[in-house]
């Protein structure tokens, strides 16, 4: 038998691929592990659409008020100034439109809140401004200098260098399309994603199930002082979220940081609710004597 038959009577079967359903798995710093929608290149395009019809039209707007300042006064020294105030409006529109948005606390423009999207730190941590800053200082690369070169004309060597540029750039306008997550040039050197973010719904039930879980547990003051208002936002988003998984981990992480001695047989759904109902409430307490605490590391 040749070596090709023998081979191929050990070679293992390949394993059917699973295909990318856009859903991404993230780990927070708490150790909460989140499933997170990865937004499709179709939205991205759109909101990018969105804001640039909002940006140019400031920008259009803004000229127009500028040539109506000019035709009022008709001074020579007026069209030197607005000329200059012109060209720094374009610019700080231009660079910091995006920036502006992005490091808001919806982190997301206009167009990506119209398409339910927004910037998120690719490992699940916190969206800081150097992320937001650098992927937005990729943009004129990305964006501003492909249309740069699409809207040059030349002839001979020129139009051949224009050729060149075009194509060049176009690799970082398709770039998204070639990677699991949809980032960008931008992405990659800031360590960034955009994620869909849906509007949360209210669950009117929530309310009710803190007053009455929280009957039956006795929590200590040192037990409750050891998280602050950031995990109690993240243990709200894993009670809302409903995953076994996630709320047992959560519940175990817990239950060995305060030293509970209660009773072990007690659902972590339960649990949980008892202490995000307890927790909030000495938080609020604390905080008519004036005393915030941020998160776990805050010793105020």
């Amino acid at each position: 038998m040749s070596q090709q038959g023998v081979l191929g009577r050990f070679r293992r079967p390949r394993a059917p691929r699973v295909p990318y359903d856009g859903w991404r798995e993230l780990v927070t710093p708490e150790g909460v592990d989140l499933k997170l929608k990865v937004g499709a290149y179709a939205e991205r395009f759109s909101a990018l659409l969105i804001d640039f019809a909002i940006l140019f039209g400031g920008l259009a707007l803004f000229s127009l008020a500028a040539l109506g300042v000019f035709w009022a006064t008709r001074a020579t020294w007026s069209a030197e100034f607005l000329g200059v105030v012109w060209l720094l409006g374009v610019f700080v529109g231009r660079n910091f439109y995006f920036l502006i948005f992005e490091v808001g606390p919806r982190a997301a423009t206009p167009g990506k809140r119209a398409m339910g999207l927004r910037v998120a730190a690719a490992d699940g941590g916190r969206l800081t401004a150097d992320m937001v800053f650098a992927r937005n200082a990729m943009r004129e690369v990305e964006v501003f200098l492909p249309l740069t070169f699409f809207a040059a004309r030349g002839e001979g060597v020129d139009g051949a260098l224009v050729s060149l540029g075009a194509l060049w750039s176009l690799v970082f306008v398709v770039f998204p399309l070639f990677n699991r997550d949809r980032r960008r040039m931008g992405d990659l050197v800031a360590g960034t994603m955009v994620v869909k973010a849906p509007k949360k719904v209210l669950q009117p039930d929530l309310a009710d199930t803190e007053r009455t879980a929280a009957r039956g547990f006795a929590f200590t003051h040192a037990q409750l002082d050891a998280y602050g208002i950031k995990e109690l936002h993240v243990l709200e988003d894993v009670i809302r979220a409903g995953d076994r998984k996630s709320m047992a981990e959560v519940a175990a992480r817990i239950r060995a940081k305060i030293g509970w001695e209660g009773p072990s047989d007690v659902a972590d759904r339960t649990f949980l609710n008892a202490y995000y109902a307890a927790l909030r409430g000495r938080l609020e307490s604390r905080l008519l004597f004036g005393h915030r605490r941020k998160d776990k590391f805050d010793r105020s």
